[in-house]
């Protein structure tokens, strides 16, 4: 004869087991949506970068100069996103200052620049990367476009105290207008656990044609749509 007593024990355990069950089922619900939140931190699309740096030319133009800054401001998307690998499209506007030689050494150098210089690129680039790990991950990118450096004296004095006031002095053709550009570089990016931001940096290897071949390390922040 089954007791009250026994009753009540036998719907207690069920109660219980079924308390144990939703429990567990609530836990693993939200175990679920914290790894789908956390996925969610890594973004892409759409984004803009800045990057800070220096570009240093190697004198294959036979003129010595040092970099002192360089900055750019990119805009791109992402076309392939997938969990080991992505490719992505980007415009950049880069400029750099950049010291050349002393008035009294300009002529010691040819082809005859104004001294220093600064420089506008406008880029545009494809760029591939793998990712070791969901944050983190290695590419490399390639483009061109076009290198501008404008003189920053007048066109009269560049000629006449430079260019004619040195003997066989050769203007360079860097003043003349826009000049074709390539280059390659490897890079390195971190997701980092704020939604939307990575960090990274690349390291620019460039040929201006007719001028010089350059390098640019630079390190960007990034915030993707």
């Amino acid at each position: 004869m089954v007791t009250v007593g026994t009753l009540w024990l036998a719907l207690a355990g069920n109660a219980q087991d079924l308390d144990e069950s939703d429990g567990k089922k609530a836990r693993e619900n939200a175990a679920a949506a914290a790894e789908q939140e956390i996925t969610r931190e890594v973004v892409r699309g759409y984004f803009l970068k800045s990057n800070i740096g220096v570009t240093n030319y190697l004198g294959t133009a036979g003129v010595p100069t040092s970099g002192v800054i360089a900055l750019s401001l990119g805009v791109g998307s992402d076309f392939i996103d997938k969990e080991r690998i992505s490719a992505s499209w980007e415009v950049d506007l880069q400029q750099a200052l950049i010291n050349g030689p002393r008035s009294d050494e300009i002529s010691l150098y040819p082809p005859v620049i104004q001294g220093d210089l600064h420089v506008f690129n406008l880029l545009v680039t494809a760029e591939v990367s793998t990712y070791l790990t969901r944050r983190f991950g290695l590419g490399l990118r390639g483009g061109g476009g076009l290198s501008i450096i404008p003189l920053l004296m007048g066109a009269e004095g560049y000629q006449e105290n430079l260019v004619d006031g040195v003997w066989g002095g050769v203007p360079a053709l860097v003043h003349e207008g826009p000049l074709p550009i390539v280059l390659v570089s490897p890079t390195i990016e971190y997701y980092t656990k704020l939604s939307h931001f990575s960090v990274g940096a690349e390291a620019d290897v460039s040929y201006t044609i007719g001028w010089d071949l350059g390098v640019t390390p630079t390190g960007y922040l990034k915030y993707t749509f």
